[in-house]
């Protein structure tokens, strides 16, 4: 992590993006986090909604004229181009888990990118969130969470990973997963506690109803 952090709390912070962030996301979001950073154009979406964030981040080549002008104390302009916005904030933001909004649902090469970042700083605690779903890389080691039955969860490699999962309709005992081979893509809850066992950065994908579940035992140690 670069020395220059920006922000700095010892609660959650919530990086906005540029792509389609709905008011019922915002609502879900705000209890769990203590404060936003706007990343480049997402910061149109804080004040649009007139959320005055604790910092715009990026390279700043898709902010409005309008949020520009409104948050001119607080932009950081970053200029290298070897980074995407999403990680030029994530690693100028200490926070004890990171939720991402408003990066997923947009261009596909912007998602996976976002994916990308997240394998490559699997040590932070980031949770991807969107109208439909939330997603985060599985603590190494053994975690575990209470789901309804018939609740989708996904298990999907980033890279090499060993994994074990049982509380679904489909459990499996340390399988070598990769994004060119074995995954779980469309498991589901039996109903009770779901328990995953990963070696390897493993993206759990549950509906974003479950985000309290998710951003409370999702996490892993810096």
């Amino acid at each position: 992590m670069p020395t220059d952090i920006i922000v700095s709390t010892t609660g959650a912070i919530c990086l906005v993006g540029a792509a389609t962030v709905t008011d019922a996301a915002f609502a879900a979001v705000a209890p769990l986090v203590d404060g936003f950073v706007g990343v480049d154009g997402g910061a149109d979406h804080l004040h649009l909604r007139a959320i005055t964030p604790k910092a715009v981040i990026g390279d700043l080549d898709s902010l409005s004229e309008q949020a520009r002008a409104g948050f001119a104390d607080l932009l950081h302009h970053i200029t290298e181009q070897e980074t995407t916005d999403f990680e030029k904030a994530l690693t100028r933001v200490a926070a004890s888990k990171i939720i991402a909004l408003g990066f997923t649902g947009g261009r596909m090469d912007h998602a996976l990118s976002v994916l990308n970042v997240m394998a490559r700083h699997a040590g932070r605690a980031v949770f991807l969130v969107d109208t439909d779903d939330i997603s985060y890389l599985a603590p190494q080691g053994d975690s575990a969470m209470t789901l309804p039955q018939g609740a989708r969860v996904s298990l999907m490699p980033l890279g090499d990973v060993r994994a074990s999962v049982t509380g679904v309709k489909w459990p499996f005992t340390d399988w070598a997963l990769h994004p060119a081979g074995r995954n779980s893509a469309s498991n589901m809850a039996t109903g009770g506690v779901v328990r995953i066992s990963a070696q390897g950065p493993l993206l759990v994908t549950l509906p974003r109803a479950h985000l309290v579940e998710a951003v409370t035992n999702g996490v892993r140690a810096e």
